[in-house]
């Protein structure tokens, strides 16, 4: 194998980054293969904390992983950028010029060769085209946007401090963001409350807004009812069949003619590609345009090409968009890609291993399941198990990336932030 090949990752979410850090300690700390991680940010962030960020009840700057950082130390490259072309003839992507914050042309549109490229670009929020929600919503797809809506909460927080007045919040979807962003953002009033001066708190209005019969509905119907009270108990307003036909600035119109004032309006509903999939040099592409792969994550069209989680679509075995499918194909394919490489050997399909899944209303209660249907969390303990769940996943996340004993110093240095500093952001 030529020490030039080169493997292109596009996308730094938990799929990419784990890819390219474990690609990074075999075939790139033995100079066999030259792996370059192209992502549009300069950091990563776990994405199930993302609700966090929203709310801020997170560190940027604890739980924020520097891709710089990360390639340095892993024998790996980072470049930033946005992939705007594929040319499968010449094996290269495009990427759109660099700007500045001001606006200033930092680099030029560039081209990468590869010998291997690697899909890896997540998801986004699916507005199915619904009117004025492009216009009046805001979206918590990925750390810039959660940082936008949080700044936005913070204002209206603060307006509303010094008014009077009620805060009205409308979040819709009811899958597990939108359900963990209403309990977070109570959670974020009452820490706030502490750092008042004693001023009462102004009145938040909470609405959560699920087309469906009810919330959570990848999880069971007994999950599903106890996250519904759990919500209402602590002043959320949950309503189930509420299908959303528009928004606009002051708030979401409902199609049985109902209107939901809000000031602040999150579309949190539906999973899709991101749109720039239509320029992927004609690869094909599912319903909701992720691109169409083999079992084994080859792209039907290219054998050179693979994609992986949320942006992939197995036909034959339709996959859901969650961190631990895309986790588990990272690994895969950098178990195998290193012998494609060498000698030429398929990479062979990959099974997906059902590991359960984990809901966390903050800190009010979790519910998790396990592989064989069984149900975990809630009871007296208002969920311990579930939320130490969450915990611990975020926790392996980080010690994957880190190795070890700098994942259990990061652990420390967080435990150490939340006696120091403030539990919530109030820049």
């Amino acid at each position: 194998m030529s020490s030039k090949t080169g493997i292109v990752i596009v996308g730094g979410g938990v799929a990419g980054l784990a890819l390219a850090t474990r690609l990074g300690a075999t075939v790139g700390k033995q100079g066999e293969a030259r792996i370059t991680l192209i992502d549009r940010g300069f950091s990563h962030v776990w994405k199930p904390m993302l609700h966090c960020f929203a709310a801020g009840t997170a560190s940027n700057e604890n739980d924020r992983i520097s891709f710089m950082g990360q390639a340095s130390a892993h024998n790996f490259e980072f470049w930033p950028g946005d992939v705007v072309g594929l040319d499968r003839e010449k094996r290269e992507i495009t990427l759109g010029p660099l700007q500045a914050s001001d606006g200033q042309v930092v680099l030029e549109s560039r081209t990468i060769g590869y010998d291997v490229l690697i899909f890896a670009i997540g998801s986004c929020a699916n507005d199915f085209r619904t009117p004025g929600v492009a216009e009046h919503c805001l979206f918590i797809d990925n750390l810039v946007e959660a940082n936008g809506f949080n700044e936005k909460f913070r204002m209206e927080l603060l307006r509303a401090y010094a008014t009077g007045s009620e805060l009205n919040i409308a979040i819709v979807g009811g899958g597990a963001t939108g359900t963990q962003l209403a309990a977070e953002l109570h959670k974020a009033i009452e820490i706030v409350e502490l750092h008042a001066f004693g001023a009462s708190p102004p009145k938040m209005r909470i609405t959560l807004l699920e087309a469906g019969p009810r919330i959570v509905p990848a999880f069971p119907e007994s999950v599903s009812d106890a996250a519904q009270k759990e919500l209402e108990r602590i002043g959320v307003t949950v309503r189930t069949s509420a299908m959303v036909s528009g928004a606009d600035a002051e708030g979401f119109s409902l199609k049985d003619g109902t209107h939901v004032p809000a000031t602040l309006r999150v579309w949190a509903a539906g999973v899709k590609a991101p749109d720039v999939t239509k320029a992927y040099g004609g690869l094909s592409l599912g319903r909701s345009g992720q691109i169409v792969v083999h079992p084994n994550l080859q792209s039907i069209d290219d054998e050179r090409i693979f994609a992986m989680g949320d942006c992939s679509y197995i036909a034959d075995e339709p996959l859901p968009p969650t961190a631990q499918v895309a986790r588990q194909q990272a690994h895969h394919l950098a178990r195998h890609i290193p012998a494609l490489l060498r000698s030429g050997k398929p990479v062979p399909s990959c099974v997906f291993r059902n590991k359960g899944a984990i809901v966390a209303l903050g800190d009010y209660n979790g519910w998790g399941t396990l592989p064989g249907g069984g149900v975990f969390g809630g009871g007296w303990m208002r969920g311990l198990a579930a939320r130490l769940g969450h915990v611990m996943l975020y926790r392996q996340h980080q010690i994957e990336l880190y190795g070890f004993w700098r994942g259990m110093m990061s652990l420390l240095a967080d435990l150490v932030d939340a006696v120091a500093r403030p539990s919530a952001r109030l820049d």
